[in-house]
Formats: C-alpha cells, sequence, structure tokens
C-alpha cells in the first residue's frame, strides 16, 4: 500500500498536484530548487528535504515535474540521483513533458536497480491541477500503473494507460501538436472578429457552443481579452515541448508543419522577452495587446 510520496518540483502544477496529494491522505516529502516557493505547502504540512536524494530516501512513491529534460536527467542519474537513492521496489514516476527516449531510458536503469519507473505527463493546465481534473497519460508496465492508480487519481481524472515506456510522453507531444492549431486558432478568430468589427465576446458566445468550441476557446480566450497573460503554463515550456514533438515528428515522418509554424511565432515572442508569460499570450503576434 503507497503511504509515503516523495514530490519533487513544486512550480505552478506541482504545487496543487502536491496539496491534492495530502488531501487525500498520503504523507509528502518535497523538494523543489527555491524552498522559498515551497514555503506555503510545507505549512500546510508538506515535509521538506534538502536534495532530491534525500526527498527520495524511503518513500514508497516518487513523482518529479521539473522544468526541461536536462533537468530530468540530473534528478535521475549519478550518485545523487533518484535512482540511486530510492529504495527497492520503489516507483518512480515522472510527470514532466520529456523525451519519450529518456522516459525509455529512465525505465532500463529503474528496473535494472529493482525499480520501476513511469512516465506521466498531464495536460490540464494551473486549473487542472488545482481542481485535481488533471489528464494523466501513462506509459511503463500495466501492472505497476495500477499499482500507482490511487496516487494517479488523487491528481487527476482521465487516467489512461497508453503501452511501454515511453508512451506516455508520445501521447503528451500529440496532445501539445493538436493543442496548437487550437490555441493559434482561437486567436485568429479574435483577430479576425476584431477587424471585421464585430464584438469579441458575442462572436465567442456565438462559436464557442458549436463545432469550433474547445478547451482553449472556453480558458484561454477569456484570460486573452482580459490581459491576463500571466502563465498556466509558460511559453518557454511549450517552445520546450514543441522541439521534442517536432524532432520526434520528424524521425517518424510525420508531417508536422502547423506545429512548426506556430511554434516559430512562439520561438519568436520569446526572443523579445516573453517567455514567462502563459501560452494564451500567442495573440501578442496578432494583436497589439
Amino acid at each position: 500500500m503507497i503511504k509515503n510520496i516523495g514530490f519533487i518540483g513544486a512550480g505552478v502544477m506541482g504545487k496543487s498536484m502536491i496539496r491534492n496529494l495530502m488531501k487525500k491522505g498520503f504523507q509528502v516529502t518535497v523538494y523543489s530548487r527555491t524552498k522559498s516557493k515551497a514555503e506555503d505547502i510545507i505549512a500546510e504540512g508538506a515535509i521538506w528535504r534538502d536534495s532530491a536524494a534525500e526527498c527520495a530516501k524511503g518513500q514508497d512513491v516518487i513523482i518529479t515535474i521539473v522544468g526541461f529534460p536536462k533537468d530530468v536527467e540530473e534528478t535521475y542519474f549519478g550518485e545523487k540521483g533518484i535512482i540511486a537513492n530510492s529504495k527497492d521496489n520503489a516507483i518512480l514516476i515522472d510527470m514532466t513533458t520529456s523525451s519519450p527516449k529518456l522516459a525509455a531510458k529512465i525505465y532500463d536503469e529503474a528496473k535494472a536497480a529493482g525499480k520501476s519507473a513511469l512516465d506521466a505527463p498531464v495536460s490540464g493546465g494551473d486549473s487542472g491541477a488545482k481542481a485535481g481534473t488533471l489528464s494523466i497519460m501513462v506509459g511503463g508496465d500495466k501492472d505497476i500503473f495500477e499499482q500507482a492508480m490511487p496516487v494517479f487519481e488523487a491528481m487527476g481524472t482521465n487516467i489512461i494507460y497508453e503501452g511501454a515506456a515511453g508512451c506516455g510522453q508520445h501521447t503528451k507531444m500529440a496532445n501539445q501538436i493538436a493543442l496548437t492549431g487550437c490555441i493559434a486558432g482561437v486567436c485568429e478568430a479574435i483577430t479576425y472578429a476584431e477587424k471585421t468589427g464585430l464584438d469579441i465576446q458575442t462572436m465567442l458566445d456565438s462559436i464557442s457552443a458549436g463545432a469550433a468550441g474547445s478547451w482553449q476557446m472556453s480558458n484561454m480566450a477569456p484570460r486573452m481579452l482580459k490581459g491576463d497573460f500571466d502563465p498556466g503554463f509558460f511559453i518557454k515550456h511549450y517552445i520546450k515541448d514543441m522541439n521534442i514533438a517536432t524532432e520526434e515528428g520528424r524521425e517518424a515522418g510525420a508531417d508536422l508543419s502547423i506545429s512548426e509554424a506556430v511554434l516559430a511565432i512562439y520561438k519568436d515572442l520569446e526572443a523579445k522577452g516573453l517567455g514567462d508569460l502563459g501560452t494564451q499570450a500567442l495573440l501578442k503576434h496578432y494583436l497589439d495587446v
């Protein structure tokens, strides 16, 4: 039975996920590079440790949700990594959106060390993390997925086993590819409405309940109209994801021309110093907002 969880990464998503795990009765031990960002969850009952290695020791499950693939590698491998410092039979769950190849490498090295690994990236943004309604896409051994289900159920509602190690990450890449067209479509619809003299909110109310409706239209368009570009998901992290997706797509021979075009726009926004804004700031490419 899983009781003790080590959680590495207390960012925009991680902090809410930690809270939901504690609400379900798990004892959660945490580590983040900046302790000050975790002070509130420590006050709420999370146990602090001064390193990822210390956070991993003695835990039934260790969850990571960090920034970039290089951060994942640093967290998992080497003498100070969680593979080396977790107990036998521990379940290691990387919920970072990262490389499918890296997920397979973690799986192999964990298995060789007598542990299990799942890649379990999420979708749903900061609102889904807070509400505990994340979509969770899981790769790895199915029996380990089933063992970890109570942990996943504390954080999400759409929890699906995708297949072998790396398949969770591949599914998340498909999610990001689909999202790319949706958010660009919302921005272009708003742009068209603005340029043709429509009332933008009336237009959105009219089309969002029909075939054009989407999560991006319902959740991100209201933020765009308010000029709220605070990150539920950073542009810089989305660029990281789409760099992985387009690289994997090229290797597989998939045509991702729309994704590559929108990625180029996001890279231009990052070059202008906007990488710490949320993905809804794509609207800034279209309108002077």
